[in-house]
């Protein structure tokens, strides 16, 4: 007998997101699932967004309503929270690029629209961050850790000061000095990334295109194990929709930045994965210099650790995650040094 073939609500989410599922057609059981891998992604406001003009069942619409309403409201927090930390950093002389979710929103960038906005990150000058560090401190920021070999760790291997929060406004803020950890296998520009940042009329600082987009692809398949990966690469894919408007040649501007800062290979993969996910557009060069998208069999496996969630949002293939969680720490560290830290957190556990 014949029969609808049943999609998982994972993938019924990311043909929302993509424009290839039209949601009338879907039944109550079709959205409970679909709710619960948006939620388990931290993508419930940005589906909202999306179907912010499409017919959908009452209930349904009376929460992607509260959703808009609430991403617009964390949002402001977070514009306001930059302020605050450029408040405190001014009087030092420090100025910082903001990254991530905070600089999508105060740019305005289409992937913005509902994107939870977590800690505030920020990029400040290798040479300022001590007097960064100070500044924020006498402001009202303290440690959220107080374990002295995570503080050591972060100081001497990573790319960022350990997390802190302020003290009356519960709010976190991670103060970088570069995108990647020191011990990295990729050594990005850090001096270039903040020389060629553009300023806002607001007086924020954020990336220009080419570079905001290498930094999404390094966040997301350099710096991690792919948690968050399906909002990452949507963010990825909006950014590179964006800028294609004014710049209909990007592909090449933002491989060219990216090989710059050793990250073609993971730029490409971004929009590779991008492409097959969320229907990215992709276009072939043969001059002025040689740019192909073409398939490889190892994005399988990144596709299946993106998609791997059930209809309850709940992760399915444990080997798989951990696989991606070994690699993510095998490209940050050499081989000794990962397995002292990864014994040292054992026993710490």
């Amino acid at each position: 007998m014949g029969g609808r073939v049943p999609v998982s609500a994972v993938r019924t989410f990311v043909d929302l997101l993509a424009g290839r599922r039209d949601p009338a057609g879907l039944a109550p059981r079709d959205w409970d699932g679909v709710i619960g891998v948006a939620r388990s992604e931290a993508m419930l406001a940005t589906l909202a967004h999306r179907l912010s003009d499409a017919p959908l069942p009452p209930t349904v619409a009376a929460l992607f309503a509260d959703q808009r309403a609430a991403a617009k409201v964390a949002q402001a927090q977070a514009l306001w929270e930059a302020e605050m930390a450029r408040r405190a950093l001014a009087p030092a002389g420090i100025e910082f690029v903001l990254l991530k979710g905070a600089a999508y929103a105060a740019a305005s960038l289409s992937c913005a629209a509902g994107r939870q906005i977590g800690d505030l990150d920020i990029l400040v000058l290798a040479s300022d961050i001590r007097r960064a560090e100070n500044a924020l401190l006498n402001a009202g920021w303290e440690w959220v850790k107080s374990d002295p070999y995570d503080d050591l760790y972060y100081r001497q291997h990573m790319h960022e000061l350990p997390p802190m929060i302020h003290k009356a406004r519960d709010r976190m803020i991670d103060v970088h000095h570069t995108i990647l950890p020191r011990t990295h296998r990729t050594t990005p520009d850090a001096l270039a990334l903040i020389a060629e940042a553009v300023e806002l009329s607001s007086g924020f600082r954020i990336f220009n295109p080419a570079a905001m987009v290498c930094h999404c692809a390094a966040h997301m398949l350099a710096d991690g194990d792919l948690q968050g990966g399906l909002r990452n690469l949507w963010d990825f894919h909006c950014l590179v929709l964006d800028f294609l408007k004014d710049d209909p040649d990007f592909y090449l501007t933002v491989v060219e930045e990216a090989w710059i800062h050793g990250l073609a290979d993971v730029v490409k993969r971004g929009f590779r994965l991008s492409h097959r996910l969320y229907g990215t557009p992709l276009k072939a060069y043969s001059s002025p210099m040689m740019l192909a998208f073409d398939r490889q069999w190892s994005d399988d496996f990144y596709i299946r650790r993106l998609l791997t969630r059930d209809d309850w949002g709940r992760m399915t293939n444990p080997v798989l995650e951990q696989a991606f969680y070994i690699r993510s720490h095998w490209m940050r560290m050499p081989p000794m040094m990962l397995a002292k830290h990864l014994w040292t957190k054992w026993r710490k556990r």
